[in-house]
């Protein structure tokens, strides 16, 4: 770790289609090797997708819903289950290694939001490549259809994330 100063962050611009600068920070996430429009083809062909589906109630979350089906209901269905689909992966608590005394314990934090948006996006990405369909667009929209609906690889992750935090939460008095 740098010792000189703190990094500055980057300005990231909204995307072209929906001026959405999460969807700007997902796009840049699943470009690989500085293709941009093969990624925003494949992120807009997966909410066009998504479009087609049936919306997902939110009838639990009654204090977020207000805003993912408002989102929705002037862009379309696709962009609100895409934000749902994050909200729902996003992790609250994670475990990270704190040495004391020679040994090492998984001590539970708690996420900072822009890390847990960090994750939920990478884990969306990595089970989506990691899916069975033929296109990646395909994959990416059944993966974020899943999410949404609280099932799914992305969401398996993020559950096993909560239950080791939840076993480790002994050495919370670790925290620092």
């Amino acid at each position: 770790m740098s010792r000189r100063r703190k990094a500055d962050k980057r300005v990231i611009l909204p995307d072209p289609k929906f001026a959405d600068l999460t969807l700007s920070k997902f796009i840049n996430n699943v470009m690989v090797d500085g293709k941009k429009s093969t990624a925003e083809g494949i992120v807009y062909g997966a909410i066009d997708i998504l479009d087609t589906k049936k919306p997902v109630n939110d009838s639990k979350d009654d204090d977020d819903s207000s805003e993912i089906s408002g989102a929705g209901s002037f862009k379309g269905i696709g962009l609100g289950l895409f934000h749902s689909a994050l909200k729902k992966v996003k992790p609250r608590l994670e475990v990270r290694s704190r040495r004391v005394g020679g040994a090492t314990y998984q001590v539970p934090v708690e996420v900072r939001n822009d890390r847990a948006l960090a994750l939920s996006m990478r884990w969306l990405i990595d089970a989506a490549r990691k899916r069975g369909e033929k296109t990646m667009t395909d994959r990416l929209a059944a993966e974020l259809y899943d999410a949404a609906n609280e099932r799914g690889s992305a969401v398996k992750k993020r559950d096993d994330t909560h239950k080791m935090a939840e076993a480790n939460k002994a050495f919370a008095h670790y925290r620092w």
